[in-house]
């Protein structure tokens, strides 16, 4: 599984300097953040519509949306997919409970 999110992670390095005519996400770089994030949002209500229609194959493919546009999101601010894998792992294993009374407020 890893495997693919480190080749995205390379292709959305690669395409930061790549022309915004040329690629899609090359041009969503090119908007800027508020541009990205409004996509992010779009892809999660999506996501959300097509859970709350009950098809599986529409949850899979926004969902897949989502996360895509939520790497674009993590690449433009420097993050990559890794830095949630290693807070997921950090959060195995204890509680939902005990990670949210451990959070800063």
């Amino acid at each position: 599984m890893n495997d693919i999110l480190e080749q995205l992670t390379e292709v959305l390095e690669q395409r930061k300097t790549a022309a915004a005519d040329n690629s899609y996400v090359a041009s969503l770089y090119d908007s800027g953040l508020d541009a990205i994030l409004k996509k992010v949002g779009e892809e999660a209500t999506e996501t959300v519509i097509a859970a709350k229609n009950g098809d599986r194959d529409k949850i899979v493919y926004e969902t897949a949306d989502l996360w895509f546009h939520t790497l674009v999101m993590l690449s433009h601010q420097g993050l990559t997919a890794n830095d949630i894998l290693d807070e997921l792992a950090r959060r195995f294993g204890l509680s939902g409970l005990e990670e949210k009374a451990g959070r800063p407020t």
